[in-house]
């Protein structure tokens, strides 16, 4: 009789531990989609709140009509707009305490930079797990091939004569388990390079963004 390979039999034979290995490895590859799909729209709309920001920003717009409208807004603002909110804020409230101190541009940069690190925390996340996917899948898929191969070389010490159609189903269903590893991990690593490098970039424009900020705030201080 012919060994029956097809997936769902293999799968459905395999050992309960290469199934354990195969349930975990699914439940990543289905977590690290969420987090694909998750974090793509995210900064895709990060860069647009960006891009429109600073076409206001540099469109010659008085500062304090700027300040106004975005603080009006009943929700909570972010990136660039998130830095300028709050960085104007507190020159505009230091300024009015200490017209002509050194602490009011300090000041005004200490929040921003706050402003930014929560900024760089909420962009960053979600992204370490898929760094951890995409460097571990794989040998967790290894580990349950390695198995199912030692239980199949262990069940075939215990016959006299040996045939490929007795190893086949063993090792066949051992693979799959390395299969899914890749499966899980390459989609991981490939998300994980792109969206850090994303990342960097809005992170390198709104750390300019500060930099530019504070220059003119230096200079109205002037």
């Amino acid at each position: 009789m012919n060994a029956d390979l097809s997936l769902v039999t293999l799968i459905a034979e395999a050992s309960l531990l290469v199934k354990l290995v195969m349930l975990i490895l699914l439940l990543v590859s289905v977590y690290s989609w969420t987090i694909i799909f998750k974090k793509r729209s995210e900064l895709r709309e990060a860069t647009r709140e960006a891009d429109l920001f600073e076409d206001k920003f540099w469109s010659g717009n008085e500062l304090n009509r700027l300040y106004e409208d975005i603080s009006s807004r009943p929700h909570v603002s972010r990136g660039m707009e998130g830095i300028f909110e709050v960085g104007f804020k507190e020159f505009v409230r230091l300024k009015k305490a200490e017209p002509a101190s050194s602490a009011v541009l300090d000041g005004a940069q200490r929040v921003m930079r706050i402003s930014l690190a929560r900024e760089i925390d909420r962009l960053e996340e979600s992204l370490p797990f898929l760094a951890t996917a995409g460097s571990t899948s794989p040998y967790i898929g290894l580990f349950g091939t390695v198995w199912g191969i030692m239980n199949s070389f262990r069940a075939l010490g215990e016959v006299q004569q040996a045939t490929l159609g007795m190893v086949a189903p063993g090792i066949s269903e051992a693979l799959i388990a390395t299969a899914m590893g890749l499966f899980a991990a390459i989609p991981a690593v490939v998300a994980y390079n792109r969206y850090t490098y994303k990342v960097e970039r809005l992170i390198n424009r709104y750390d300019n963004f500060l930099e530019e900020f504070s220059s003119i705030l230096h200079r109205q201080h002037s």
